[in-house]
């Protein structure tokens, strides 16, 4: 079966590359153990759209098909363009299969608690601590939820973008002083 190949999309996307049926087989398992995710193809990666309860579940189902790697957690505000504000967006790799995975998890700006990955990959644990301090999403089960860039007495998340522009006032060493 190694031979046998399937090509996704039209002529017009030639150029990505024909991915292996054990690629897909790779996939499919961890899609069938979860009735709720969405698995669809995006600028030629694979997708899953996941429930923000079942992050922790579907991390810990890739990395037991053999995604060794988380590459990246982040956070996209979709600030008055969607029903869910936030959209938690996680990066897996697998080196053994040479497989990408992006995980994406609507986040409503009224319930923005979300599981940890941290026990799963240890690596999380600063990107989640990012997410924390500069777009307010909270990680249950983090073990240590604190501020990473901004002062610990900082009010407010400066990534959402209904954070207030310029209102911190900015000053240079050496320059006469801003009143």
């Amino acid at each position: 079966m190694a031979g046998d190949q399937i090509v996704e999309g039209s002529e017009e996307q030639a150029e990505t590359p024909a991915r292996t049926l054990p690629d897909q087989a790779i996939l499919r398992s961890i899609a069938e153990q979860f009735t709720d995710i969405e698995w669809a193809p995006s600028t030629g990666q694979d997708v899953f759209m996941v429930p923000k309860d079942l992050v922790r579940d579907v991390v810990q189902a890739a990395s037991e098909a053999g995604f060794e790697m988380l590459v990246d957690l982040t956070v996209t505000d979709y600030f008055r363009r969607r029903s869910s504000r936030f959209e938690l967006v996680i990066n897996l790799l697998s080196i053994q299969h040479e497989l990408r995975l992006r995980l994406r998890a609507p986040v409503p700006v009224d319930d923005v608690r979300v599981p940890s990955v941290v026990p799963i990959y240890s690596g999380a644990n600063f990107y989640e601590r990012e997410a924390f301090d500069l777009f307010g999403l909270i990680f249950d089960g983090h073990p240590d939820l604190t501020r990473i860039l901004m002062p610990d007495e900082w009010d407010g998340h400066p990534l959402r973008k209904d954070y207030g522009m310029s209102s911190v006032p900015v000053q240079f060493k050496g320059s006469h002083q801003v009143k």
